[in-house]
């Protein structure tokens, strides 16, 4: 036994036990925090700075330009896509769809965001994993406009298997009191307009995991669904973040009453939330673009129509409750900043809360 290991005898430990001997490697951490300094640096805006290393993060509504503000919090995972980067050593996108996450939670109630902080969780701190996952946290932050001003990371030996590590997100938004949605006007005849998903996002992945197993392919495989990739790639790519189109959108125009952000569930579940009492969103199927990666998983899974429309987000990522009269104008409004806008239906009166489909998904064969 070499002299700078502790020994044991007689139930004592002598030559000094350390942290680093329990699992816990504290100067891995401080080398992570000069890694990710300049990252976090990157998302400073008005309000916040960005720096690190306090014991909170601080922010200035008033240098932010609010007034009177109502703040908006939320806060998420990322599920076990997780697992395929962890399997693939694809860790950057993950930091994105943690973001988008949870700031396309606050856009749907109008509040723009403002801030976010993270949480790093593993058994032992990989520098290199843990600076990759924070840099995408970053990018993230730079694309909804959020500042990173602070998060945790946590080495805890014996909680994760080798090499395992978990996410959560916390952000927090404001808008000017008055200003929240949904609307309270919203009504028979609003229209119904759907923004094009990236892909799978960041729900459903444990079916998708499960189908990859069925089909008995390797995340190295070739995508079966996208040429050029393979199919941890392919499936790797993050979550769209809706927040500057929708808020440039919210500034130039007048007509959007609310907004529905198509995670786990998909639109049978999360449209309702938005919708007043006595009211049904109808929703042509055929009109959406279903994304290949959808009709893969539902032709090599056998997943029929009703299951892949309450899993996954089918190719549409966010829903827009429009009055019919600025319908066209906040479509183009979004399509000139860049978004995939289609008109999936209208409200009707009646119902309770309830989401009711015509025509059939385009899944292939």
């Amino acid at each position: 036994m070499s002299q700078d290991t502790p020994s044991h005898k007689d139930g004592q430990i002598s030559n000094g036990l350390t942290y680093a001997d329990a699992g816990v490697d504290i100067d891995a951490g401080n080398n992570l925090v000069k890694r990710i300094a300049p990252m976090v640096k990157a998302t400073s805006r008005p309000g916040a700075d960005s720096e690190i290393g306090g014991f909170g993060g601080l922010f200035d509504l008033k240098g932010a330009g609010f007034k009177d503000p109502v703040l908006v919090a939320a806060n998420d995972g990322v599920g076990t896509k997780l697992k395929i980067a962890i399997e693939t050593g694809q860790h950057r996108t993950v930091g994105i769809d943690l973001v988008a996450m949870c700031v396309n939670d606050l856009i749907v109630q109008g509040a723009e965001p403002l801030f976010f902080l993270d949480y790093f969780a593993t058994g032992a701190l990989d520098v290199d994993t843990a600076t990759d996952v924070v840099a995408g946290i970053a990018d993230g932050c730079k694309m909804a406009g959020a500042a990173l001003i602070g998060g945790e990371t946590a080495e805890m030996p014996g909680m994760y298997a080798a090499g395992d590590y978990d996410l959560a997100g916390f952000a927090v938004g404001a808008a000017e009191r008055g200003t929240l949605l949904p609307r309270p006007d919203i009504a028979e005849g609003d229209v119904l307009l759907g923004l094009a998903s990236s892909g799978v996002h960041s729900n459903g992945y444990s079916m998708v995991r499960k189908i990859i197993e069925i089909a008995g392919l390797e995340w190295s495989s070739a995508a079966p669904f996208e040429d050029g990739k393979t199919l941890g790639e392919s499936l790797m790519e993050p979550t769209r973040i809706y927040v500057k189109s929708i808020l440039s959108a919210l500034k130039t125009t007048s007509g959007i009453k609310a907004l529905a952000h198509i995670t786990g569930g998909g639109l049978p579940e999360n449209l309702p939330r938005v919708l007043p009492k006595n009211c049904t969103a109808r929703i042509d199927l055929a009109a959406i673009s279903v994304p290949p990666v959808f009709k893969w998983l539902a032709k090599a899974g056998g997943v029929v129509e009703s299951e892949m429309l309450r899993t996954f987000n089918c190719g549409i990522g966010m829903v827009i409750v429009v009055d019919k009269a600025e319908a066209d104008a906040v479509a183009a409004a979004l399509q000139q900043v860049g978004e995939t806008v289609v008109t999936l239906g209208a409200i009707e009166a009646g119902g309770e809360k309830s989401v009711a489909f015509d025509g059939k998904l385009d899944l292939g064969a």
